[in-house]
């Protein structure tokens, strides 16, 4: 099995699990390399899925904020979800660093290397028609 098809079918070849039993990414190397399934779904390489692509990924965590009322009562404010970025990215074949996955959006490269999984997964999502077929009449071009 190839890196792409590891891609499509929602496994990334870069998510493994560390001896202490935390699932890491290989690719973080600026933060905490712990990951989430949130986390990697929101990945900017597997938005691009493309395997021309050369990146390192950094993973930035919002801090808390601590909240004291004139009352007395204190809150934290930590709703903010962790998230990755490219910290470095670059297209092996154009040889073009890439700051974002729309520089990629349109590349012909990536669009005539991989198979589109959109394309696959509106086809599977297609329901057969039940119905009858009825053949129409051909027409005859008229003689005379």
């Amino acid at each position: 099995m190839d890196d792409h098809d590891q891609s499509v079918n929602g496994l990334c070849e870069h998510r493994s699990v560390a001896a202490d039993g935390r699932i890491v990414c290989a690719k973080i190397t600026l933060g905490d390399n712990e990951v989430s399934p949130n986390l990697c779904r929101n990945c900017p390489a597997k938005t691009i899925a493309c395997h021309h692509l050369r990146f390192s990924l950094q993973k930035s965590s919002p801090s808390a904020i601590v909240v004291r009322y004139a009352s007395g009562r204190t809150e934290v404010w930590n709703d903010e979800p962790p998230s990755v970025s490219f910290l470095r990215a670059a297209c092996a074949a154009r040889v073009a660093p890439i700051a974002s996955p729309r520089e990629c959006a349109a590349c012909s490269l990536r669009l005539t290397t991989l198979p589109q999984p959109q394309v696959r997964e509106k086809a599977a999502r297609r329901k057969p028609r039940g119905g009858k077929v009825v053949p129409l009449p051909q027409s005859v071009a008229a003689t005379g």
